[in-house]
């Protein structure tokens, strides 16, 4: 079968790999896309430190059920579109002791510590296959990366009473924003790039600013009549952006890490005792952020056309990572089609 490995930095490609066999608690799906994620593109850069080439990429799926073993409980059948949860965890770590699996220590994620979903078939246990007929299989390759900003808003405790700032208004930062603005809060999206920041808006986000053309500090005071946000997402991973989410966070406010700053940040500690913050990271997804993404999803309100930027085909995986490396900030998810 059809398979992208990314052989070493710079270098991907199509090889023939072995159809997986149908083991006891398995499923074996059709796969019909899988997105491009920062994990990857950071990869193909030689920049992720968690993977060893070469690599399989993808933990972002829409698939079709092609077989269930015997063993598979009865409310998976063959033909069904379908998604996985791609994470793995451990079950004896204190993450998942404490009932939070997405953040366990031995995590290995579909396309980064272990090979990912980008081949035509891919076998998976029957507990990672979440499956539903009203979404297709096109439109689940969205849903794990929109359920990891979903996570965010759910770690931060976001309610109708909030105003949130979201910092970075890619795939991540969209679902931080979708979910912020369906639990009724009042929304400020941040960025650099005013063609997200009017995405941005047409997912629920209120105010938009934009932190290169606008003084970041006092827009937010304006708009919180000076008292600074409620909670801070922070979806870009930049020393500047931490750094500017413990500056505009409202006193007693909530600041919620979802990005790697890549240098080291020198915070002023200060801060988070006078204004006695609650920071916390975010990682992954739970499945209640699936199944909240899948409900939003079912409404018919997501504007799926645009949060795809460019679909490609297996054979122009190279193409597809070269032209995202060259222009990043113009992309929010490129998918590769296998079919369905």
């Amino acid at each position: 079968m059809k398979t992208v490995k990314i052989t070493a930095p710079g270098s991907a490609g199509i090889v023939e790999t072995e159809k997986p066999e149908l083991k006891a608690g398995h499923v074996l799906l059709r796969i019909g896309y899988v997105g491009f994620c920062g994990s990857d593109l950071n990869t193909f850069r030689g920049l992720n430190p968690l993977v060893k080439f070469p690599i399989v990429p993808g933990h972002e799926i829409g698939a079709v059920i092609e077989s269930i073993a015997g063993d598979v409980p009865d409310g998976l059948k063959a033909g069904m579109n379908a998604t996985v949860n791609p994470y793995t965890s451990c079950g004896k770590c204190p993450a998942c002791r404490n009932r939070r699996p997405n953040a366990c220590e031995f995590n290995q994620t579909l396309g980064v510590q272990r090979d990912g979903a980008m081949s035509e078939y891919l076998s998976v246990p029957w507990e990672k296959v979440i499956a539903d007929d009203a979404i297709s299989p096109r439109d689940f390759a969205l849903v794990e990366p929109l359920s990891v900003g979903f996570h965010a808003v759910d770690r931060a405790g976001v309610t109708d009473v909030d105003t949130v700032a979201v910092f970075g208004c890619g795939m991540i930062g969209a679902g931080a924003i979708i979910r912020a603005a369906l639990r009724g809060a009042k929304v400020i999206a941040v960025d650099v790039d005013d063609r997200k920041m009017a995405l941005a808006r047409r997912l629920g986000a209120v105010y938009t600013i934009n932190s290169q053309k606008e003084p970041l500090h006092e827009r937010i005071l304006e708009i919180t009549g000076g008292r600074g946000a409620d909670a801070i997402v922070e979806a870009v991973g930049r020393p500047e952006t931490y750094l500017a989410a413990v500056a505009e966070a409202a006193f007693t406010g909530r600041v919620v890490y979802i990005g790697y700053a890549k240098d080291k940040v020198p915070f002023d500690t200060q801060y988070f005792v006078k204004k006695e913050l609650n920071i916390s990271g975010s990682r992954n997804a739970m499945p209640r952020d699936f199944e909240a993404v899948m409900e939003y999803m079912k409404r018919g309100n997501c504007p799926v056309d645009e949060l795809i930027t460019a679909i490609y085909q297996p054979e122009d995986a190279q193409t597809a990572l070269e032209s995202w490396a060259a222009n990043p900030g113009d992309v929010f998810r490129i998918l590769i089609h296998f079919g369905l």
